[in-house]
């Protein structure tokens, strides 16, 4: 009977999404196996290069720089030339970077190319995201973002443990290794995946308003979401960052450093679905203040660390929540953006991602050389508190359920076969998603500087201005009336190193 129900209950976890989404799922996985860099650089460049820690924090530090600068043009790509473009320029141009990296040896050299693969890496997610939000109808979407959250995890459990062994050997394997992969991935998504950008439709001969960058940063609620999505990045980040580092200092071997963080891959494969069934409808608020003290005081047990199996009690603790924090995280994200402008919201949270992957590195370095890592874990409880506090504040506003969430239609942007629908009429949900939506769009005539200019000359209006108006927390649930017509919103795939 017990397997019977665990048949059932995994069956209704992967029934009704859309086959786009899957191809979408395995490029995720295919991505994740390869991780080598995010996961290993560190060990690189401190045990194989014999450099300092605080220099380990500056490349990695860069590399997060190079997220930072190309988080906000690639959220602008996706919403201008399309996600399926934005996939494949940024995954091509990720492959060539990350083989470009295992040549390097000055240590300017390798400086400035960990931060092309930052800039070419994080150029994907704004487009993945916003992809996901349109492919996946809204009552499914705490469950697709799970399972791509599982992929991620999935391929990272199977490559941690394994190029923890090739680091061994040949640490250049890791990096051409991961290169291929991308490039797979690469050619999956432009071979697989038809454009999803949402058809921008007219009403009475007016076109909709466009979501510009200001407007983005405009948006309190929102912009009050990027910045505590920040401080937990940079808690997460420790896990790729100071953990290994300060491993490494007390003895430990990358194959240890490999099968301990291997555990976090491992424990969310085996428990981020079941889990998301449980808290699918519960209250986000106390689900963010929860996950948020787990991960700082999981990475703050750190400090009283002495063996392998502390470490990975501590990695079992801020696992836990990961696995809480990512789906319930998400929605908040898919609440508060517009269907026209997922990605430049995408992009903006992206950035939080980026710019705790610039500052936890330097933070991590300098802190582990001047004062000892069970300072930087003291730290990151202290940050862990003040995230909770914050998404209690933040969102003590919002209604309970999904209820009074506002949205205006029940699905998403559809997937079908069928021609684009004529002018001024938006589009139906009648039919089971097949096939995405054509990405032409039904505007006689694009105002100056509305939704298709660049991102600094857009207006400061449009449908992401709207602070202060949001009306629900809860994943796949929709927002104000302009907010998002079609009944679509963003989604974040707040990854670490992802």
């Amino acid at each position: 009977m017990y397997v019977a129900a665990l048949r059932r209950a995994a069956k209704e976890s992967v029934s009704g999404l859309p086959r786009a989404f899957w191809w979408l799922w395995t490029s995720t996985l295919v991505n994740r196996l390869g991780a080598f860099v995010a996961t290993y650089t560190a060990l690189y460049l401190t045990l194989e290069r014999g450099h300092s820690a605080s220099y380990a924090g500056l490349v990695a530090a860069l590399h997060g720089l190079g997220g930072v600068v190309s988080s906000l043009g690639a959220g602008v790509m996706a919403d201008r030339l399309g996600r399926r473009p934005t996939l494949l320029i940024a995954q091509t141009s990720t492959a060539a970077s990350v083989a470009l990296l295992g040549f390097m040896e000055h240590p300017v050299a390798i400086a400035a190319v960990a931060g092309l693969v930052g800039m070419t890496s994080n150029a994907s997610r704004p487009a993945v995201q916003a992809m996901m939000a349109d492919i996946v109808r809204p009552e499914d979407r705490v469950r697709a973002f799970s399972l791509n959250y599982w992929a991620i995890n999935l391929g990272f459990a199977i490559s941690s443990a394994g190029a923890g062994l090739v680091a061994e050997y040949s640490y250049l394997a890791g990096f051409l290794g991961e290169a291929a992969l991308t490039l797979v991935c690469a050619v999956v998504v432009f071979v697989k995946l038809p454009e999803s950008r949402p058809e921008r439709i007219t009403t009475a001969g007016k076109a909709e308003p466009g979501t510009s960058l200001g407007s983005v940063l405009r948006d309190g609620r929102y912009m009050g979401v990027v910045g505590l999505s920040f401080l937990l990045a940079l808690i997460f980040m420790q896990s790729s960052v100071a953990l290994p580092v300060a491993m490494g200092m007390d003895g430990w071997s990358p194959s240890d450093y490999g099968l301990v963080i291997a555990l976090n891959g491992v424990l969310i494969v085996a428990l981020q679905i079941p889990v998301t069934r449980l808290i699918e409808h519960r209250d986000p608020r106390r689900l963010l203040v929860v996950s948020a003290l787990l991960a700082g005081y999981g990475f703050g047990l750190t400090a009283f660390a002495g063996s392998l199996g502390v470490y990975a009690l501590t990695v079992v603790v801020w696992t836990l929540a990961e696995i809480v924090n990512s789906p319930t995280q998400m929605g908040l994200v898919v609440r508060l953006s517009p269907v026209h402008g997922r990605g430049r919201y995408q992009g903006v949270h992206t950035l939080s991602w980026s710019a705790a992957a610039l500052i936890a590195p330097l933070m991590a370095g300098y802190v582990i050389d001047h004062w000892g890592a069970a300072w930087l874990w003291a730290s990151c409880a202290v940050i862990g508190t003040v995230a909770a506090l914050g998404y209690w504040l933040l969102m003590r506003g919002l209604p309970d359920g999904p209820g009074a969430t506002g949205e205006r239609a029940p699905s998403a942007v559809p997937v079908r076969p069928a021609a684009p629908a004529p002018a001024g009429h938006a589009p139906t949900d009648s039919a089971p998603p097949t096939a995405l939506v054509p990405p032409t769009e039904h505007v006689a005539a694009r105002p100056s500087g509305g939704a298709g200019g660049g991102a600094g000359t857009e207006p400061g209006t449009g449908a992401g201005g709207h602070t202060g108006t949001s009306s629900g927390t809860d994943a796949g649930e929709g927002e104000d009336t302009g907010r998002d017509t079609s009944g679509m919103t963003a989604a974040a795939v707040g990854e670490t190193g992802a």
